[in-house]
């Protein structure tokens, strides 16, 4: 059996092609590749991206505000991207090992016209395990053009806790 006998319009059973396809459309590669391609977007749609729903001006998706985490022997450092928000706007929690950002993004102007926006509003929560114990009485927290940066000092137990182990080939 050959691939055109799986083909419906490549069977020549007497039925001709419509002359409505394209040339492309005949391709039976091309074919298989926009399906697949169809069926990604479709199944992909319904997971979050990581990404800002840009359907809902009211919601934030689970990744939002996007963090970067570094963690070094003395401290760990979150910074977290929060363009469009002030200082007042963002709540700073650390609760159990669990540093929490929250906060809310206000629509500027209640403009009914408008038909269109790409920009979100609503509320937001962001939750990073820390793992280790904290100083929590010197955790600094600073803000500064739309990111926020905050420092956590280990304990001298978490600091004495780490092991290195040495790797042999």
């Amino acid at each position: 059996m050959s691939v055109r006998d799986l083909i419906p319009w490549g069977r020549d059973n007497g039925n001709h092609v419509s002359s409505l396809l394209r040339d492309d459309d005949r391709d039976p590669f091309l074919s298989l590749h926009r399906e697949v391609n169809r069926l990604f977007d479709d199944v992909l749609r319904g997971f979050g991206s990581g990404l800002p729903s840009f359907g809902s001006r009211s919601a934030f998706s689970a990744g939002w505000p996007s963090v970067e985490i570094s963690d070094t022997d003395k401290e760990i450092k979150v910074t977290a991207e929060v363009p469009g928000l002030e200082e007042k706007d963002i709540e700073v929690l650390l609760n159990d090992g669990v540093l929490t950002l929250k906060g809310e993004k206000r629509s500027e102007a209640a403009d009914k016209e408008r038909q269109f926006s790409e920009r979100y509003y609503g509320r937001f929560e962001r939750r990073v395990p820390l793992g280790v114990e904290v100083k929590e009485d010197q955790v600094d927290a600073r803000f500064k053009n739309g990111v926020l940066t905050v420092t956590l000092p280990k304990s001298e137990k978490a600091q004495s806790q780490v092991k290195r182990i040495a790797i042999k080939s």
